[in-house]
C-alpha cells in the first residue's frame, strides 16, 4: 500500500496538483489524502470506501484506475491471507465481549416468538369428534329396515300358484 501512496503523491507532484486541491476537487479532506499517499490503511474503517477514494484519486491524477484498483485488492488479498487463525479467533471473542458490555433494556430486547400449539390441539380433536359424529349418524341412517315379511309372502304365493 505505501508503494500505492507514494506512486499516488509521486503522480501528483509531477501534475503540479498541490494536496489541498486535489482534496477539494475530490471533496475528501486533506487528512484522508494524506493517509492514502503514505500508506495508511489504518485511518479507514471502511475498506470499500478506501477502495472507491482510491478508484477516484487515482482517475483524477490520469491514471489507468482499474489497474490500482488491481494492485490494491492484491495488497488485500496478500495482507488477509497472511491473518493466522488465533488473530480472527481472538478478534471473534473481543467483538463478543464488547457485544456483551451493551445495556440491554426490556424495551429493546428481542423476544423470541413461541408457536402456541394448545390452539392446534383443540382444533384437531374438535375435527376428530365432529367426523365421528358424521360417521356414526350416516352409518345409522343409511341402514333401511329389512323387508323380510313382504318377501316371505311373495315366495308363498310362487308356491301356491305353481
Amino acid at each position: 500500500m505505501k508503494e500505492l501512496g507514494e506512486y499516488f503523491k509521486t503522480t501528483r507532484v509531477k501534475n503540479g496538483v498541490s494536496l489541498e486541491e486535489a482534496a477539494e476537487d475530490l471533496e475528501l479532506s486533506i487528512s484522508q489524502l494524506e493517509n492514502i499517499e503514505s500508506g495508511n490503511e489504518r485511518a479507514f474503517e471502511d475498506v470499500y470506501k478506501l477502495k472507491a477514494y482510491i478508484r477516484s484519486y487515482a482517475k483524477y491524477l490520469g491514471l489507468e484506475a482499474d489497474e490500482i484498483v488491481d494492485e490494491f485488492n492484491d495488497f488485500l488479498f496478500e495482507k488477509t491471507s497472511k491473518i493466522s487463525l488465533d488473530d480472527i479467533k481472538a478478534a471473534r471473542k473481543k467483538q463478543e465481549e464488547k457485544q456483551e458490555k451493551k445495556v440491554k433494556s426490556p424495551y429493546t430486547k428481542v423476544y423470541k416468538e413461541k408457536f402456541n400449539f394448545l390452539p392446534l390441539i383443540v382444533a384437531l380433536i374438535v375435527i376428530i369428534f365432529v367426523a365421528l359424529i358424521v360417521f356414526i349418524i350416516i352409518k345409522n341412517v343409511d341402514k333401511a329396515p329389512v323387508r323380510d315379511s313382504e318377501l316371505q309372502s311373495i315366495g308363498r304365493y310362487e308356491e301356491v300358484i305353481v
